[in-house]
């Protein structure tokens, strides 16, 4: 895969198809790549999900059909950017619009000069040539794993999971610790729940994802608030992290994207998920280690 043309190639395609009903899964089939895997691609490697480069792109060009507007009523004016660029009603359009531009569809015909400008994007991706990343490739057995679960959206997920992650601590790690039901206690003991962050796709939502605190399954008895989640054998690319969370992962995660990636000779993506694996000790050391996993197949 080359993730640096396919970047291009769906800036464009998104460009091109703004009045249309598009969204995530309909811009990663345009460039072949996996809804789950561009997602989070797109994501890291921009700032923003599909949803919303899409949302904003339209929101821009709706300013701008405000401003340009000369004739026929405000109301008249709303309804059709509402269905224009895809809002299901006025009044869901008139939200959308303020909250982008700061002002009304109104207040931005007075005050043209605070409309909030965004332009499409241009991807340039620098391939850096030292300070070689630290990675193995090793090939691993079917896995099975359990955890919680949360479904978490691709726009508010930098919110989401380390809430999620929050919330767990409190009942399983801290001054609370085992706070669960007895059967749930004695899974995350036995498991090691904590072990693991797993990313997997949600079928049922290209623009969500399902996440998961997990450990390894043990076997026996699943509580009611657990869930086991089954890995495919496959070869996986292990990239080492060594320093504070979440900054140390969220540095590697860009570096894999923005570097690694891109043109990459040997090696493509595979299963829609990915792992992340935590060590022991405190996440705040300039030495702690943890590591990102992502499945591959060689090309």
């Amino acid at each position: 895969m080359n993730w640096v043309a396919s970047l291009k190639k769906a800036i464009d395609y998104m460009e091109e198809n703004l009045l249309t009903n598009i969204g995530a899964e309909d811009v990663a089939d345009a460039v072949h790549i996996s809804p789950f895997y561009f997602q989070k691609g797109f994501k890291i490697v921009t700032g923003y999900s599909i949803g919303e480069y899409l949302r904003n792109r339209r929101l821009y060009l709706a300013g701008l059909d405000v401003i340009q507007a000369k004739t026929g009523s405000a109301q008249e004016k709303i309804i059709d950017l509402a269905y224009k660029y895809g809002y299901d009603t006025p009044e869901s359009f008139s939200r959308a619009f303020s909250r982008f531009h700061g002002l009304s569809p109104a207040q931005l015909r007075v005050r043209p000069y605070q409309m909030q400008v965004f332009l499409p994007l241009s991807i340039k991706i620098s391939i850096q040539g030292g300070d070689k990343m630290d990675f193995t490739v090793e090939k691993r057995d079917a896995m099975k794993m359990i955890g919680f679960e949360r479904i978490v959206s691709y726009d508010s997920s930098q919110q989401e999971i380390p809430k999620f992650w929050h919330e767990f601590c409190e009942q399983y790690c801290g001054s609370g610790r085992f706070a669960g039901t007895e059967e749930t206690n004695q899974t995350v003991a036995a498991c090691q729940v904590g072990e693991f962050g797993i990313c997997t796709m949600e079928k049922s939502d290209p623009n969500q994802f399902r996440y998961y605190i997990a450990g390894l399954y043990q076997g026996g008895p699943v509580p009611d608030s657990m869930k086991v989640i089954e890995i495919p054998a496959s070869e996986w690319v292990k990239f080492k992290c060594i320093g504070p969370m979440p900054q140390a992962l969220q540095t590697i995660n860009a570096r894999i994207w923005g570097e690694w990636l891109p043109g990459n000779q040997e090696f493509e993506t595979a299963l829609p998920i990915n792992i992340e694996w935590y060590s022991t000790g405190d996440t705040n050391s300039s030495d702690y280690k943890s590591e990102i996993w992502i499945p591959v197949k060689r090309l």
